[in-house]
């Protein structure tokens, strides 16, 4: 069975790579292997409810690293920042609230390790 996108190369899509990291770009070109070119790409950051964009422009993604693709709604996207449930801050500031959440994250793991080492 064949699956094909119905995207068009005019589309604001959000690409979700196996490494986690969430593009967002104007599609202008893809292949059979889901290799595609973004354009004005960002990649977006979200740390709980706030989130940041890191400038990225011009993109190229190896099909290989696609977890999943699908179509931006702006009209959706505003909406849940009108509502709150996702906050737009400053790039340092989610920069910081990222690097402190892994370090969290880090700090639980290895107290979960110590507990079986014992």
């Amino acid at each position: 069975m064949q699956t094909t996108m119905s995207l068009k190369t005019t589309d604001r899509v959000m690409v979700i790579l196996r490494d986690g990291k969430k593009l967002i770009g104007t599609l202008r070109s893809y292949d059979q292997f889901a290799n595609m070119v973004l354009e004005d790409t960002v990649e977006r950051i979200v740390v709980e409810k706030n989130f940041g964009d890191f400038l990225l422009g011009l993109y190229m993604v190896r099909g290989e690293n696609v977890v999943l693709m699908g179509e931006i709604d702006d009209e959706l996207e505003q909406q849940m920042e009108q509502r709150e449930l996702l906050k737009r801050v400053s790039l340092p500031q989610i920069l910081q609230e990222q690097k402190e959440y892994k370090e969290a994250q880090m700090a639980l793991l290895a107290s979960r390790e110590s507990a079986f080492d014992t």
